[in-house]
């Protein structure tokens, strides 16, 4: 009986060195999974969607652009009306000032030839009446340049509203 029994023995040690062997053999195996989880992870590098999923995100950031783009071309577009009505008001206060100064000038060399004749007479004539008589005159050419200023500045006026009434027009 002790032959069967050490056969049975022997081939139980036999089979416990083949586990352990095994046991020794997946442990190295195992000590490796987080390596090889590492390398076998895939990574997405770039996310594939779907066409309808695109399309849709698509319409919504153009459903939300739309409106927010179509304010700011209505403000850019006031905003160049009112410089626009700006540049024009201002071309036609440099007409006026141009005219202003124009006739000033043409007034200025009358003024220096009257007042240049009218001393020549205030020596002659003497100086009661005269002086009088200067005073008045330089009222009433004082008097003419502002009416004709302000003649000019309505007519400049009256054309920039012509302007501005056919402008209106236009844009309607």
């Amino acid at each position: 009986m002790a032959n069967p029994l050490a056969d049975c023995v022997a081939s139980l040690r036999a089979s416990n060195h083949l586990l352990a062997n095994s046991v020794s053999i997946l442990d190295t195996a195992v000590n490796d999974f987080p390596r090889l989880t590492k390398v076998l992870q895939t990574t997405k590098h770039f996310e594939l969607l779907p066409t309808s999923d695109l399309s849709a995100a698509q319409s919504r950031l153009l459903s939300s652009l739309i409106p927010e783009f179509n304010s700011l071309l209505a403000r850019v577009e006031t905003h160049l009306d009112r410089l626009e009505r700006r540049e024009q008001a201002l071309i036609a206060r440099c007409e006026l000032l141009e005219g202003r100064l124009s006739m000033s000038g043409e007034d200025g060399e009358a003024m220096t030839r009257s007042s240049a004749a009218g001393a020549g007479r205030k020596s002659l004539a003497g100086e009661g009446d005269g002086s009088r008589e200067a005073l008045r005159l330089k009222a009433v050419r004082a008097k003419k340049e502002r009416l004709g200023y302000a003649v000019e500045r309505l007519s400049l006026q009256a054309q920039q509203r012509e302007r501005q009434l056919r402008m209106s027009v236009a844009a309607q």
